[in-house]
């Protein structure tokens, strides 16, 4: 469970990403459009797992290696803006949240289900009124 502390710098961690890679998205990362969907603090704040939802991009885990190999550059911008607020940045981890894909998958699957319509006569059957 994670301390209020840990919630609050997770926030901060997610909403100063969030707006770098919305203001740099052109020019670091070919204009994909990356949402910083969660951030996990661990109880040092030493690191943060940070987790990405993509569009606009065909391949999200070769963008989570090209963000991967500008990670040093990320740190630097996230550090200029929040070096008063934190005594340590800390180390980033970068992984695609795939929670949208997944919930299209769902929804599709139960759009697919073909649930047979329930007759009059079938009343009898039913545990339920006895």
């Amino acid at each position: 469970m994670d301390s209020k502390r840990q919630h609050k710098f997770s926030r901060l961690i997610q909403k100063d990403l969030g707006e770098i890679f919305q203001q740099n998205s052109v020019s670091m990362f070919g204009g994909a459009f990356i949402s910083v969907t969660h951030v996990e603090i661990s109880p040092d704040l030493g690191l943060a797992k940070v987790y990405l939802s993509f569009l606009l991009t065909k391949d999200p885990e070769g963008k989570i290696e090209e963000i991967e190999e500008q990670n040093k550059s990320i740190r630097n911008l996230l550090a200029q803006r929040i070096r008063h607020q934190a005594r340590v940045i800390p180390e980033l981890r970068f992984y695609h949240d795939n929670t949208a894909e997944e919930a299209e998958k769902i929804d599709k699957l139960f759009e697919n289900i073909d649930i047979p319509e329930k007759k009059e006569d079938d009343d009898d059957d039913d545990i339920y009124t006895r």
